[in-house]
């Protein structure tokens, strides 16, 4: 079964069930479309498939759609496989699943599948990450917007630094508690927010372990080198930043609010408890390639990514 948000990203899904039809092994699965019709929809479509034991659901969409469906195909013999069609695609970057949808319907293809962890914040789910602070803030304004895409997130992310506040917060886990005032806290189980932006450089989804990342607040002198640390892998080498990883983490804010999981905005009381669940999802993923990415790959792919996107949105 391919489950199919319309609406993420930036680019029309119309033509992807004939892309499905094309590349998919049909000696390997017999092919079926559904479009999502409303926030959830999603996760309700993959938890019929894995009742009915089907072997595989396609997430095509965004992380947000990729959450979804995840959530429906947790504990059960039925193996995500993910389309990344999405604005930022984190977690398919992560896992070094193609963007290219003729390349990551060849993955599919491999059916190479492996357990994968998930997390949980409070009675929330998510796969790639979670926060509190800044980029929390950022997913909400991003989520009213009407416009999507990387000019549209961009945009927030400068007029929302210059008015943002941030706050102190209680940081329990196993090695111990800490008070920090942060701009954020991000909470990974994958390595990136997406767009090769990597805010836990080190996470593993089969380890078993959270990757914590707090930025204490900075000021517009740091932004530049900030920046190039978040693309090119090497932001926990920051001394404005703290890195720990664990299994499971209790975070104490000021007042409730705004978190994200996976990109999407939530709401959330003071108190926000977060904690890894291991091997509890199948999902197929590439071959292991070999030899090392080099460390500026990232950030010339993300260059390269805003140069396109931009070009899109001004049809250039």
């Amino acid at each position: 079964m391919s489950i199919i948000n319309p609406i993420s990203g930036t680019h029309s899904k119309i033509k992807v069930p004939d892309r499905i039809g094309a590349v998919i092994d049909k000696s390997l699965y017999d092919i079926e479309i559904v479009f999502t019709e409303y926030a959830g929809h999603a996760t309700l479509l993959a938890q019929k498939a894995a009742d009915d034991k089907i072997d595989c659901v396609l997430s095509v969409g965004g992380d947000g759609t990729c959450n979804e469906v995840a959530k429906g195909l947790i504990h059960s013999d039925t193996v995500l496989g993910i389309v990344p069609m999405g604005s930022g695609n984190g977690l398919a970057r992560h896992l070094d699943i193609p963007i290219e949808i003729d390349g990551a319907l060849k993955v599919i293809n491999e059916g190479r599948i492996e357990l994968l962890d998930y997390c949980k914040a409070n009675d929330k789910l998510f796969f790639c990450t979670c926060g509190v602070g800044f980029d929390a803030w950022i997913s909400q304004k991003f989520a009213e917007d009407k416009r999507r895409g990387g000019i549209t997130y961009l945009k927030n992310v400068v007029t929302e630094y210059l008015k943002y506040k941030t706050e102190t917060y209680l940081i329990e886990s196993e090695s111990g508690s800490i008070q920090e005032k942060a701009f954020l806290i991000a909470c990974g189980n994958a390595s990136q927010y997406g767009n090769n932006a990597y805010i836990a450089p080190h996470a593993s989804m089969q380890d078993g372990k959270i990757d914590v990342t707090i930025i204490r607040p900075f000021t517009p002198f740091d932004i530049g080198p900030l920046a190039v640390q978040l693309f090119t892998k090497v932001l926990d080498r920051n001394i404005n930043i703290r890195t720990f990883a664990t299994a499971s983490l209790s975070i104490t804010r000021e007042h409730p609010g705004i978190m994200h999981l996976d990109g999407e905005p939530v709401e959330m009381g003071k108190r926000i408890d977060i904690s890894c669940v291991h091997d509890g999802l199948k999902a197929i993923i590439p071959k292991r390639g070999s030899g090392r990415k080099s460390p500026i790959e990232p950030l010339h792919s993300a260059l390269w990514e805003i140069i396109d996107t931009i070009k899109s949105e001004l049809n250039i």
